[in-house]
């Protein structure tokens, strides 16, 4: 089988979704264009703010995809095969991921641009809210500290980090000058692109001459600086407006992150005319990965974006819903923006079916491995090898700025839903009490089990995508019960909502297996960050889930 059928064959299976099962959710949900959104009718500039659905397409799907599907199909082929990470990244994508990010947005909108953790107090109880905010609140935290290390080791690979670096803060900067064009003289949206895409393929040409070092100060390492650079970012990107850095850096990030699937596709088509691209990775690897985790249900949560992520619920209804402009552009936004994730997926994916099983080990890191197959592709279309990589790495830290400043934003708005704080110093103080376990994790050196210091994001991926899962299953949980109350079909969200409960509960159970034997083995209590998150994170989901089930139980009764 060659890389090209299995790609396209890929594209037509997303696309048919599209068509069939978005417009039947579409046709469920009785999208009306005749009731003015939050965006338009809650219109304040700051937060609620209407935009073009592809002007928002390009900041949603930028926001949703960074780097969760590159790393997790990546892991998971290396780990599993390609055969069962295609399959789960086709079926999951339509059937599940496409669902709850569409439902996310449209309760959302229909809920005056409300949280889903606001949307769950209507239905559930006060207490149920209170877990969930916390759920949500912690999942953000692992979010935050897994995406920064990876942008930090990025920016510190001895062979191209400094580029990556130098060429990323060009991008920030050319966000921040379009936000303020934008907002200030209010071009076309066509003109601006024009001007500023070339400017960014420009950014990544200047980066590689003139690196950006982070200089080893008061006793720590390059990386550890560089996170706490991120973590300012961080700060700064979550209490200032939206349309200043996070509209126009998303929308860029957007076209950036189409730019380079898509090239790298023609790439693919163009090279199997001339070179056809084989296939060289084992379709099916084994039953249970190197760590010693078992595909099934591992693979569930190693690939969350790009087939289901939960965090997605925090961006469609914490920012993307507070933007639509008209229902009717919500299967676009949402079940669309979740489709062309997957579509990234396959491309990340293929990136290992070009490897060796020897290859793909020698490279070891993700965005490596990513790097190295989509400077393959673009090889194809003449693109210079050196840029090509340059490219590929820029595009991976750029996916992860778009998951670090929406999830600090986030973190901030439920930090005030949990505490009711809203003043003028609110945003600042939330924003910061959100970084501190961040701050503290990826400074603190961690080890393995043999003693070994590895990244924190190594050290935190596993729990992520688990958590990441749970929060999936309880956002379809509480979709479901909004679809029920409103007499639509809650079945759609309901059956989805149990099997990713099911798959995440033991995934981290497996996880935390280890530390749990090691603690009644030593009959003491181990500080570990992941144990002790993890099991937190667990008892909140099961908790979440018999309340919601005893409610959806009374009100079929009643």
């Amino acid at each position: 089988m060659s890389l090209l059928f299995l790609v396209l064959s890929s594209i037509a299976a997303l696309i048919t979704g599209y068509r069939l099962y978005g417009g039947f959710l579409s046709r469920m949900l009785k999208l009306r264009d005749d009731i003015p959104t939050p965006a338009c009718a809650l219109r304040d500039d700051v937060d609620f703010v209407p935009a073009g659905k592809w002007y928002l397409l390009g900041q949603h799907f930028s926001a949703i995809a960074a780097a969760g599907p590159i790393v997790g199909p990546i892991l998971a082929g290396m780990w599993f095969g390609w055969l069962p990470t295609l399959l789960w990244i086709l079926l999951g994508g339509i059937f599940i991921g496409g669902v709850h990010d569409m439902l996310t947005v449209a309760a959302s909108v229909r809920h005056q641009g409300r949280s889903i953790a606001e949307i769950l107090r209507e239905y559930m109880s006060k207490r149920a809210y209170v877990l969930f905010l916390l759920f949500l609140w912690f999942s953000l935290i692992y979010i935050i500290t897994t995406f920064m290390d990876i942008t930090a080791g990025t920016f510190t690979d001895p062979v191209r980090g400094a580029g990556v670096a130098s060429s990323s803060m060009m991008y920030l900067a050319l966000a921040f000058v379009m936000g303020i064009v934008l907002k200030r003289f209010n071009p076309p949206l066509g003109v601006t692109t024009l001007i500023f895409l070339p400017l960014v393929f420009a950014a990544v040409f200047l980066g590689p001459h003139f690196p950006l070092t982070m200089p080893a100060w008061g006793g720590h390492d390059p990386r550890t600086l560089w996170n706490g650079a991120l973590l300012f970012y961080c700060f700064a990107a979550a209490v200032i407006p939206m349309w200043l850095l996070l509209q126009p850096r998303g929308y860029l990030g957007g076209f950036f992150l189409t730019l380079m699937a898509g090239s790298s596709l023609i790439g693919i088509v163009v090279g199997s005319f001339l070179q056809p691209l084989a296939i060289r990775y084992p379709a099916f690897t084994g039953w249970v990965s190197p760590g010693g985790f078992p595909l099934l249900p591992l693979l569930f949560t190693t690939v969350a974006c790009g087939a289901c992520s939960g965090f997605h619920a925090m961006v469609s209804s914490g920012t993307t819903s507070k933007q639509v402009a008209k229902e009717s552009d919500i299967k676009l936004i949402g079940y669309g923006g979740l489709l062309l994730e997957s579509f990234v997926a396959v491309i990340a994916l293929a990136t290992v079916l070009i490897l060796t099983t020897t290859g793909a080990r020698d490279l070891q890191d993700p965005n490596q491995v990513f790097a190295h197959g989509v400077s393959a592709f673009l090889s194809r279309l003449g693109v210079p090898g050196e840029f090509a990589l340059n490219f590929a790495l820029l595009a991976f830290a750029t996916f992860v700025y778009d998951t670090l400043d929406v999830a600090t934003r986030l973190g901030r708005y439920i930090f005030e839903e949990l505490t009711g704080w809203r003043g003028k110093w609110s945003p600042y103080a939330a924003s910061l009490i959100t970084l501190i376990l961040p701050a503290i994790f990826v400074t603190t050196k961690m080890t393995d089990a043999q003693g070994q210091v590895i990244p924190a994001w190594k050290m935190f991926w596993a729990v992520f995508g688990s958590s990441n899962q749970l929060l999936a299953a309880l956002v379809l949980l509480a979709a479901g019960l909004w679809l029920f109350k409103n007499k639509m079909r809650s079945s759609v969200a309901l059956w989805p909502s149990f099997f990713m409960m099911a798959v995440a509960l033991c995934s981290l159970f497996f996880i935390l297996k280890p530390w749990i034997a090691e603690m009644v083995s030593q009959r003491t209590f181990l500080m570990n960050p992941m144990g002790i998150t993890g099991v937190l994170l667990a008892g909140l989901a099961l908790l979440l889930l018999t309340e919601g089930i005893s409610i959806f139980v009374k009100t079929r009764r009643s």
